[in-house]
């Protein structure tokens, strides 16, 4: 019988070395044929090894009490934000202040709040957290995403190119709101969830005192611009020195809040209804007054012309009646339609 093999004891792997970064070669060193080494053909390394550096993370999540496109608005800013996050909507009873833990939570370092007042008036928080600072918005004239008006397109989790307008930089409140978006809506570098890829525009208007907010997508053809959506107006409130609370930095002078604009339309509409009653009035007050009797003037009659005086004449005789003549060949027509129906009678 053959003999059984002992097991043997299985074989040690080598260890893996460790990797190096390529070097670049010494100037001194002169290749060679024989000296030939790895050295002579190395690549110096990038500047960044492609490491995830900015790990800044967006918290965007509302109050309850939102509209449907409000909450598509939302749903359109984490589509466009690789980087952002999601949270259950905050109750209304809560004090702003509880959002710090919320972001501590969920590890997030920028916050987008949408705060819904009356069910019709929509406000928008941007804060750096937990230290700030921290700006309030009254958003107006929200178009989503999803609506047929804008035909761009862009790809999922590509990274944006911010474009701001001259006046960001002019006055030190815009300075701050500049860097502030910078921070939030700019998707970092290397993100896990990002697309190397800039195929769309964020752009930041000031008209009118307010800031517009567009996306546009680039075309590569002729680098042409077309909208893509969301699109919103941004009426700044205030800034303040916190993380939603704080000293006040900067109040807007040009705001006007959503009930003092709706008081002023009502009294408007009231204005002119008191106008319309007041002049009814005055119409029917002019009816009822006396009529005033005005005097003659005495010399319309200069103008005046008499007419040509006809002497009046009274017919005594009865006026003669004309003679009735009458129709000589009536009975000869008669005489022939009773020979007719008697010749058809006959026959």
């Amino acid at each position: 019988a053959a003999a059984k093999r002992k097991p043997e004891a299985p074989a040690a792997r080598p260890k893996k070395r460790a990797k190096r970064a390529p070097t670049a070669p010494e100037p001194d060193a002169k290749p060679g044929p024989e000296g030939a080494g790895p050295e002579e053909y190395s690549i110096p390394p990038p500047v960044s090894q492609g490491k995830w550096k900015n790990k800044e993370r967006v918290l965007i999540f509302s109050s309850r009490g939102i509209n449907f496109r409000t909450r598509h608005l939302m749903q359109d800013l984490r589509t466009l934000m690789p980087h952002s996050k999601a949270d259950t909507k905050m109750d209304r009873k809560d004090q702003l202040f509880v959002i710090n833990e919320v972001c501590e939570m969920k590890n997030c370092n920028k916050c987008i709040f949408f705060e819904a007042k009356k069910k019709q008036d929509l406000y928008m928080w941007l804060s750096n957290t937990p230290q700030g600072p921290s700006a309030k918005f009254l958003v107006q004239n929200v178009h989503t995403l999803a609506e047929l008006k804008m035909t761009g397109n862009c790809l999922r989790g590509s990274r944006p190119l911010l474009s701001f307008d001259s006046a960001f930089d002019k006055e030190p409140h815009y300075s701050l709101l500049k860097e502030l978006f910078i921070q939030i809506f700019s998707t970092p570098h290397y993100h896990p969830k990002s697309q190397p890829f800039v195929d769309h525009v964020f752009t930041f208007t000031v008209t009118d005192e307010r800031i517009w907010f567009r996306n546009y997508q680039i075309i590569e053809e002729d680098a042409s611009l077309v909208e893509i959506g969301p699109r919103f107006v941004l009426n700044l409130i205030k800034i303040f020195q916190g993380s939603f609370g704080g000293p006040t930095l900067y109040e807007n002078p040009h705001y006007q809040s959503p009930n003092m604009h709706r008081r002023l339309v009502r009294l408007s509409v009231a204005a002119k209804f008191r106008e319309k009653q007041q002049v009814k009035e005055v119409q029917q007050i002019k009816k009822k007054g006396s009529k005033v009797l005005i005097e003659e003037d005495p010399t319309e009659v200069v103008f005046e012309t008499p007419a040509a005086e006809k002497p009046v004449e009274i017919q005594l005789v009865k006026p003669e009646s004309k003679p009735i003549v009458k129709d000589k060949k009536k009975p000869r027509k008669i005489q022939r339609k009773k020979q007719k129906k008697l010749f058809r009678t006959e026959a």
